[in-house]
């Protein structure tokens, strides 16, 4: 009888050893090697097989075939904030030989993002970074196209694809500081409404939020989120209409790039120039010339060179050299953030020769 009770208990913790190997397996969409205890991040196989095939390939080819690898960055919209991420990615292109780069404006759409990808990997494209304006509604495409390519996220995340990892502001942390400077324009407080160019887009939704939060449980009153689908001629509209309907209005903040640039206008064309509070996103010209003018209280800059520098460097990485996550210093939060600061009267002209020199690839 005793035997008989130890072989059903043996049976037992089998079956329970069993269940759970089953359910520590994760997550089947990530992939990860065990180290004992401990989960190490990995890139999916295919992206390490593509990594093989090419030294394979090049290992057979003489150094004047050697084929180049196709890489791409594909925008959300087109803004000259871009024009710093495409001098970056050419920086990167131009420090090895081996790759080759397509630098692809977006028009504020998924539809057009989805035709220039789907282009791309037709004609080889073996790595694209990518800023989706709709991250929810184009994750579908994005495990498509990483199934097929490696892909990342930049400037706005897809946390929820397979894209392998972000690379890009820290939106909450960026939208916080817009709210400390609408604090210090806004020490009374007062009506302000807030522009960006499409609602649902990561980077929308994010600094929408660090904003929110910076300016909670002060007197300052956020009315509304305003789009304008990446239209600078609606931009401009939302912001005439906005003072209209809002004659005490007291700020105006525009979480893309060329949507303080249109809040600037409507304010001087209204005569309002001191009396409506501007604070802004990026380093447009106009941004910067207005910031030192006294014309715009400050603006939260990120490094777009940085992003199209490191995002073309570190996909010829995975690619060409096979490298792993750890190799690249990414965390294990898929997401690796590049510092953003504030930009006050008597920083503009400063910070716009830092500009120039990023264009002029200096």
């Amino acid at each position: 009888m005793k035997l008989k009770f130890f072989n059903i208990l043996k049976t037992l913790t089998l079956i329970a050893a069993a269940i759970n190997m089953i359910s520590c397996g994760g997550d089947s969409n990530k992939e990860s090697a065990s180290t004992g205890s401990q989960e190490v991040w990995t890139f999916p196989e295919h992206i390490r097989s593509m990594s093989e095939s090419y030294k394979e390939t090049s290992s057979a080819e003489s150094q004047a075939t050697k084929p180049k690898v196709k890489l791409a960055f594909m925008t959300n919209a087109t803004a000259d904030f871009w024009s710093f991420g495409k001098a970056g990615a050419e920086k990167a292109a131009s420090e090895h030989d081996d790759i080759e780069i397509e630098f692809k404006m977006g028009d504020g759409t998924a539809a057009k993002q989805r035709e220039i990808c789907d282009s791309l990997l037709v004609r080889g494209f073996k790595g694209i970074a990518i800023s989706p304006p709709n991250p929810k509604g184009q994750q579908y495409h994005l495990n498509g196209w990483a199934k097929k390519a490696a892909i990342i996220t930049v400037d706005s995340d897809a946390p929820k694809s397979d894209r392998l990892f972000y690379l890009g502001t820290n939106n909450v942390e960026a939208g916080r500081q817009a709210g400390e400077l609408l604090k210090e324009a806004l020490p009374n407080g007062g009506q302000v409404m807030v522009f960006v160019g499409v609602g649902d887009q990561a980077n929308a939704v994010e600094r929408y939020q660090g904003l929110k939060e910076a300016v909670e449980g002060t007197k300052i009153e956020i009315l509304d989120l305003r789009t304008d689908e990446a239209n600078i001629g609606k931009a401009r509209r939302n912001a005439e209409d906005t003072l209209t309907k809002y004659p005490n209005l007291a700020g105006m903040v525009g979480l893309w790039a060329y949507n303080a640039p249109a809040c600037l206008k409507a304010v001087r064309d209204k005569g309002a120039i001191g009396k409506v509070k501007i604070v802004a996103f990026d380093e447009e010209v106009e941004t910067l010339k207005a910031i030192d003018a006294g014309e715009i209280h400050g603006t939260v800059v990120q490094q777009p060179y940085e992003f199209g520098y490191q995002a073309i460097k570190a996909l010829r990485s995975i690619i060409i050299e096979g490298k792993s996550p750890q190799d690249l210093e990414l965390p294990d939060t898929r997401q690796k953030f590049i510092a953003t600061k504030m930009i006050r009267k008597g920083g503009g002209e400063a910070y716009l020769k830092q500009c120039q020199e990023w264009k002029s690839g200096n």
